[in-house]
C-alpha cells in the first residue's frame, strides 16, 4: 500500500485525477483545492459544475479549515456514526471555487478506510470523492463494475482493493443548518 500511496500523491500533487477505494463505493478523485482539476471531473462524469460532490478528510480536527464553523452536532453526528457519513456544512472555505454548492455549502466525510484514510493524511488537503461513473448512470458498487470510459479518462487508477466484490452503500448524508437544524439527505 505504500508505494500505491506514493503515486497516488504524486498525481494529485501535479493536478491529476485519480480513481481509488473510499470507504463506501470507488472514487474518482483531485486535489480538492484545485479548481483545474476539479472540471477535469466534472467533464469525466459530464456533470452540471452546478451539482455539488463531496470532499474526504482523515481527522475530524481538519474541519475548522474548510468551513467558517462547525456546528456542536456534527461532532456529535461524526461521534456516533456507525457507518460513512457526509454532512453537508454552511459556508466553506478553502476550496476550488467550482467544488463549493451555490449555496456556499460543502459534504465533507470524514474517512475511516485505510487506503483514502493515509492517503488523506499524507496529502494534507482534502481530496474530492464522487462516485466512478458518468451522471445519470448506475454508480459502480466495486471495481469490477467501473466502465473502461471512465478507467481511461482518469490519470491514475489505484492498484488496491480492485479484487473486491462487496457492494458497499453510498454514505449517509446530512445537511446541518443554523441553530443546530439538519436535515437527512439520504439515509
Amino acid at each position: 500500500m505504500h508505494e500505491e500511496i506514493i503515486k497516488t500523491l504524486e498525481v494529485l500533487r501535479s493536478g491529476g485525477v485519480i480513481l481509488y477505494p473510499t470507504d463506501t463505493v470507488w472514487g474518482l478523485g483531485c486535489d480538492a483545492t484545485n479548481e483545474t482539476a476539479v472540471k477535469r471531473i466534472f467533464d469525466i462524469k459530464k456533470r452540471a459544475d452546478a451539482k455539488a460532490m463531496l470532499v474526504l478528510i482523515d481527522n475530524p480536527g481538519k474541519l475548522q479549515s474548510y468551513v467558517d464553523e462547525v456546528p456542536d452536532i456534527a461532532w456529535d453526528l461524526i461521534e456516533m456514526s456507525e457507518k460513512p457519513l457526509t454532512i453537508i456544512y454552511p459556508q466553506a472555505r478553502n476550496l476550488a471555487p467550482n467544488l463549493v454548492a451555490e449555496d456556499k455549502s460543502i459534504g465533507i466525510r470524514v474517512t475511516n478506510e485505510e487506503f483514502s484514510k493515509k492517503l488523506c493524511a499524507q496529502f494534507r488537503k482534502p481530496i474530492v470523492s464522487t462516485s466512478a461513473n458518468v451522471s445519470g448512470e448506475p454508480t459502480p458498487q466495486n471495481f469490477s463494475q467501473i466502465t473502461d470510459e471512465i478507467k481511461n479518462a482518469v490519470d491514475y487508477v489505484v492498484n488496491f482493493r480492485r479484487e473486491e466484490l462487496s457492494l458497499p452503500k453510498p454514505s449517509s448524508i446530512i445537511k446541518l443548518g443554523k441553530g443546530n437544524l439538519f436535515q437527512l439527505i439520504r439515509k
